[in-house]
This record gives C-alpha cells, structure tokens and sequence, in this order.
C-alpha cells in the first residue's frame, strides 16, 4: 500500500469521528441561528439580545472572575510544591489538591448547593462554632456559588498543568535568585511564571471554554436571573422548543471562546517569531 494511503487509512476513522460528531452538530447549530422559517435573518440574534443581553454579560463576567481565581490559586499551589521548605506539607498538598479532578460537574453543583445553602453545612458549622447566629447566616446560592463551584473544580486541572511546567524548570536560576537574596514571592512572580506563562495561558483557555459550556452548577446553585447562556439556552429548548433563539445563544458563546482562543493563538505567534 502506497505510503499516503497508509497514512489517510489510519487518520480516517479520527477524521470520520471530527466531522460526524463535530463540524456536521456545528455546522447545523451556526445555519440554524440563522434560519427563520423558510429563509435566513438575523432574528433569533435580535430576540437573544433583547431577551438575554444581561445573561450574556453575567455568563462572561462569572467566567473571567472564575478564570482570574484559577489562575491565581493554580500559581500558588505550583509555587508552594516547587519552592515550599515543609516536606509533608508539600506532599499533603499534592495529594489533596488534584481530588476534585475526579468529580463530575453534577456532583460538585449537588455538593456546594448543599454545603453553600443559608441552612447548610457551611452556616452550620458557623453558628455550631459561635461564629455567626442563626438570623445571621446567609446563602451563597447566587453568582458567588457558581464562581466558588467553577473554581473549585477547575483549579486542580490548571495547577497540574503549572505545577509540571514549574517542575520541569532549571532549579539554577531559581537557586542563584535565592543566593542574591531573593524571597520565594519574588521567585515565583519574576522566575517561575514568566516561564510557565504559556502553560498557564493553556489551562486557563480550556477552563474558560470549560465553564462557558457548564450546564448542571448554575441550574443547581443559581435559581434565578441573570443566569448563564447554558441555562438560557436548555430554557429556550424545553419551555418553548426554540432553537432558533437557542442556537444564537450558542453561536454567541462559541464567539466568546473563539475570541479567547485567538487571543492565545495571536500571542503564541508573536513568542515564536
């Protein structure tokens, strides 16, 4: 067999899973949210945006801030295993932190409606410790639950990321900053993440896109409005069998990602020039 044949015969099935299970559903979603009734239009955008102009924005702010958290915290638990001094803190630290990798979203929104609720575990610990009165305590079932829920669960995927990039590093420079007096802050924000800024830009590009097609936490953590595109989307699907609208909320969302997404690319580019 002629070497090119060889090589399509083994990519084909790959290829053949790509467009039937991804470019034709895509493909399909982008004509439909321009479809209404037998012709084309920009309809089902103006209805979306008139409906749900406060969605969107609230869907992207909960997913910046969420991104912003992750990233912070990923930086610190990759610079505490690389530079941390207590051997069995490091090594309590590697074992706990990757524990919500394993979780499915479902389960994480199950497990913070219960623990953020105002009757929940969180509140009862609080009034259990004297720390806050029953008429004090309040519930956290609103935008800061969804952030609390995407970070929680997203941050243990980009800090293995960061913390493999922060470990492969050459331990000289980091030594020779610490020779000149260099703290472990200063190391890490001036030495270590510049180097690891790719990786780290990365995890936090699939974790955007990650959240921004999360449907089960704000369904479950956040009952009311503004609510995510998700949410808005399901909503058009089952209430009203709309998918013209629902199929705009999504073109919109792969907007914001493939914005995200170009944002990388344009900058990966520019390092490799």
């Amino acid at each position: 067999m002629p070497r090119y044949s060889l090589g399509l015969a083994l990519v084909l099935p790959a290829l053949t899973i790509i467009v039937l299970f991804f470019i034709v559903p895509l493909t399909a979603s982008v004509i439909g949210a321009f479809r209404i009734g037998d012709g084309f239009g920009i309809g089902n955008f103006e209805k979306a945006f008139s409906l749900y102009t406060a969605d969107i924005i609230f869907s992207l702010a909960v997913v910046a801030l969420s991104t912003l958290l992750i990233g912070l915290f990923s930086i610190a638990i990759g610079g505490y295993l690389v530079l941390g001094e207590n051997p069995r803190a490091v090594a309590i630290l590697r074992w706990l932190y990757r524990w919500p990798l394993f979780i499915p979203f479902i389960v994480v929104g199950q497990i913070l409606r219960t623990f953020l609720a105002k009757n929940g575990l969180m509140n009862n610990i609080l009034v259990g410790a004297g720390i806050l009165t029953p008429l004090q305590t309040t519930g956290l079932l609103d935008w800061r639950g969804i952030v609390i829920a995407f970070v929680w669960k997203q941050t243990p995927f980009v800090a293995l990321l960061v913390s493999g990039a922060m470990a492969s590093i050459d331990r000289g420079t980091i030594e020779a900053a610490r020779n000149l007096g260099a703290s472990r802050f200063r190391i890490l924000w001036e030495i270590i993440v510049p180097q690891v800024r790719g990786t780290l830009s990365v995890g936090l590009i699939l974790s955007f896109v990650t959240m921004m097609s999360v449907l089960s936490v704000p369904l479950m953590i956040n009952a009311q409005s503004p609510t995510m595109i998700t949410a808005d989307i399901a909503f058009r699907i089952n209430s009203y069998g709309d998918y013209g609208v629902a199929n705009a909320l999504g073109f919109i969302s792969l907007i914001l990602t493939s914005c995200v997404a170009w944002i990388y690319m344009r900058q990966a580019v520019k390092e490799r020039m």
